[in-house]
C-alpha cells in the first residue's frame, strides 16, 4: 500500500492519522464564520480544512416533486433545491477563504460537484480533492477530478464492494495516482453501532489503498478507536456551535472536541507501536519490583532448603520464583540471613 502526499505531508499507516476539519455548510451564510472556522481547525490542531464546492444548479434540480423532497431526518420537508441554496458555499468567497488558509498555514481543499466545480478549485491550485458519498457514483466526474493529477480521497458511503471496485478504477483511467478512500455511512448524524469498523482493514486488504473514516457520529470514540484498525484519515464536520441552527451544525465537532480528537487520535497510533515483547523504557525501572525468591529465615552452611526456608515475594533480587521446587532439597553452601534473597552461588550444585 503507497503513501499519499498533501501538502508535503504524507499520509499512510506509518504516519500518525490525518485528520480534516470539514466546514461543509457551517458557515450558515457568513464569510467570517468560516474564516473563523478555518482558523478554529488551525488551532485545534487539525491538518486540513475541507469545503463543499457546487450550487444548487449544479447539484440538483429547482422542483417539488415528490423526489426531489426530503422526508424525516434533520431536513424533512425541504427540498434539494432548497436545502443546497441554503448550505453552498459562494463561490466568490473560495479564494479569500484559500489565501486565508496558506496564510495561518492549514491546508484547504474541497468536494466538487459537477466539472465547474472542478476548474474553479484548479484556478486556486488546489492541492487535493474528495469525492463525496452520494458521488462516488460519478464516474465521469471521478475521472474528470483525476485528470488534475492531483491526489484524491474517496468517501464510500453507500457504495457496496462492486461500487468501490468501479470508483478507483476510475479514478486510475483518469490518472489519479494518489488514492484514498474512506468508510464512511451516511446518515446524519450516525449512530456508532452502524459503523462496522472491521471493515477497515478488510478495505486496507482488499482495495490495497491509504484507507480512513469519514465520521458522522456526535462523538469522538469511532473515529479513535478507527485508527487502532488502521484508519489513516479522519474527517469530522466541525463548527463553532453545534447549536448554530445551520444544516450540518447539530451533528458537528466544536473546537475543544476537535482539539481532543487530533490528540486522542494521534495517541492512539502512537500506542499502536510495533510488534515488541521486550522490557519497554518505562518497565526498566520496575523489574527490580517483580516476585522472587528470599529466604525467610536464617540458615546455617550445609542445611538443606525446605519450604519453610524460602518464600516467593517482592522485591526482585533473587532467583526467579519458578526455581522455587528445584531448589527444595539442596544444600546451603554458606550461612545465609534473614531476609536475603536467594542467589545461585548459595546452592549446591546449581545451574539454571
Amino acid at each position: 500500500m503507497n503513501n499519499i502526499v498533501i501538502n508535503n505531508r504524507t499520509i499512510g499507516l506509518d504516519c500518525p492519522p490525518y485528520i480534516i476539519a470539514e466546514l461543509s455548510a457551517n458557515h450558515n451564510g457568513n464569510m467570517d464564520t468560516a474564516l473563523n472556522i478555518i482558523a478554529a481547525a488551525k488551532t485545534a490542531g487539525a491538518d486540513a480544512v475541507k469545503l463543499q464546492t457546487y450550487k444548487p444548479d449544479t447539484i440538483t434540480l429547482n422542483s417539488a416533486k415528490e423526489e426531489f423532497c426530503i422526508r424525516g431526518g434533520l431536513w424533512d420537508g425541504r427540498t434539494l433545491y432548497e436545502l443546497y441554496e441554503e448550505a453552498h458555499m459562494p463561490w466568490e468567497w473560495h479564494k479569500p477563504l484559500f489565501e486565508y488558509a496558506k496564510k495561518i498555514g492549514i491546508t484547504i481543499f474541497s468536494s466538487p460537484f459537477d466539472n465547474t466545480a472542478v476548474d474553479l478549485l484548479e484556478s486556486l491550485n488546489a492541492p487535493a480533492y474528495k469525492i463525496a458519498s452520494f458521488e462516488a457514483v460519478d464516474l465521469p466526474l471521478i475521472k474528470y477530478v483525476a485528470s488534475t493529477g492531483k491526489p484524491m480521497i474517496i468517501s464510500t458511503g453507500m457504495a457496496d464492494s462492486d461500487e468501490i471496485s468501479e470508483a478507483i478504477t476510475a479514478a486510475r483511467e483518469g490518472g489519479c495516482e494518489q488514492l484514498a478512500i474512506l468508510h464512511c455511512v451516511s446518515g446524519y448524524p450516525a449512530p456508532a453501532d452502524d459503523y462496522n469498523l472491521r471493515i477497515i482493514p478488510d478495505m486496507i486488504s482488499r482495495f490495497g489503498l491509504v484507507t480512513g473514516l469519514s465520521d458522522h457520529t456526535i462523538d469522538n470514540t469511532t473515529a479513535i478507536a478507527s485508527v487502532a484498525l488502521g484508519a489513516s484519515i479522519i474527517e469530522k464536520h466541525f463548527t463553532l456551535d453545534r447549536q448554530g441552527g445551520g444544516p450540518d451544525d447539530s451533528f458537528s465537532l466544536e473546537p475543544l472536541e476537535m482539539k481532543a480528537l487530533c490528540s486522542n487520535s494521534k495517541t492512539a497510533w502512537s500506542a499502536l507501536g510495533a510488534v515488541d515483547y521486550g522490557q519497554k523504557s518505562s518497565e526498566v525501572g520496575n523489574v527490580k519490583f517483580r516476585r522472587s525468591l528470599y529466604f525467610v529465615k536464617s540458615m546455617k552452611a550445609g542445611e538443606l532448603i525446605t519450604p519453610d526456608c524460602i518464600r516467593s515475594v517482592r522485591p526482585g533480587y533473587g532467583l526467579q520464583p519458578k526455581y522455587y521446587h528445584s531448589l527444595l532439597g539442596k544444600k546451603i553452601l554458606c550461612d545465609v540471613d534473614l531476609n536475603e534473597p536467594v542467589k545461585g552461588e548459595y546452592v549446591s550444585g546449581w545451574c539454571e
